[in-house]
């Protein structure tokens, strides 16, 4: 009974050790990638395997029309987003969730899914009520070729993005959108309380310049940028473009001859090309 047992456990211990030292690591065919995008203050994170065309046919063959795909190879493509976001019109709340899709010739279907247990496409266990939404999108023919499966983000603002999934010929676009300014506004507001520093101010400015709003608020917080913190070049640069915008020409070439100058002494020369065209232009709306 002894022996039995001994001769049980030899077996288990070899099996385990023969297993162990059966495991190969190789690389992947279908490599992994991981791609962070930025967008405002929020972050979009996508982990996906990249198969290779090696000269197959893929949407419609390799890929069948009508059936579900991972959207990538191996595992499931995960996208993480981590602040709430929109998608045509769904919220898409802060996550992780599977990408799937279900491409067909002229129409895909795109689901974000709650479930990311799934191996690879799920086919035998996906479940469409376990999906967050599906979107539509139009897939679009590319002038050139994609070797390996590609997602990207492009035409990317501080309020959106559009990711695309590029393969062989064929690319689709799914496009994010965030609410940038709430969360900037709170952002100002708490930094303003905390830190009311030059750069705070200057930085407060700087997000209303760019983005086209509060002129004259962001007009207000450059003032006490510069009460605050002295000349600089950026400062007074800001400070000429937003008092363009309302409408104060005058005012708006004093402040960029003086970044102008500024810049000249420090050897900023594309911060003197830029204050000079400026001051050109303004001049002439002037007259």
């Amino acid at each position: 009974m002894r022996t039995g047992k001994l001769i049980l456990v030899s077996v288990f211990f070899f099996l385990l050790i023969f297993h162990a030292e059966a495991q190969l690591t190789h690389p992947r065919a279908s490599p992994l990638a991981k791609i962070e995008q930025g967008v405002g203050l929020s972050k979009i994170t996508v982990t996906y395997s990249r198969p290779a065309t090696r000269g197959r046919s893929i949407f419609g063959d390799l890929v069948p029309y009508g059936r579900i795909w991972r959207v990538g190879a191996n595992e499931s493509t995960k996208i993480t987003v981590d602040t709430d976001m929109n998608i045509m019109g769904n919220q898409l709340p802060a996550g992780t969730y599977a990408l799937y899709a279900f491409p067909e010739r002229d129409s895909w279907q795109i689901a974000f899914h709650s479930n990311t247990a799934h191996w690879g496409d799920g086919r035998t266990n996906y479940n469409p009520s376990e999906d967050v939404f599906r979107i539509s999108v139009k897939p679009q023919q590319t002038s050139y070729h994609q070797e390996s499966f590609l997602i990207a983000f492009d035409s990317i603002t501080h309020n959106s993005a559009k990711m695309k999934l590029v393969w062989a010929n064929t690319s689709v676009s799914i496009p994010f959108e965030v609410d940038t300014h709430s969360q900037m506004e709170k952002e100002i507001a708490k930094q303003l309380e905390e830190n009311p520093s030059a750069m705070t101010y200057y930085e407060a400015a700087r997000y209303l310049q760019e983005q086209g709003l509060g002129h004259q608020r962001a007009l207000g917080y450059l003032n006490k940028a510069l009460e605050l913190g002295g000349d600089t070049y950026y400062f007074h640069r800001v400070k000429s473009l937003v008092q363009a915008k309302l409408g104060d020409y005058p005012a708006a070439i004093k402040s960029a001859k003086t970044s102008l100058e500024i810049a000249k002494n420090l050897g900023k020369d594309e911060f003197v090309r830029m204050n000079q065209k400026n001051i050109d232009a303004w001049e002439k709306l002037i007259k």
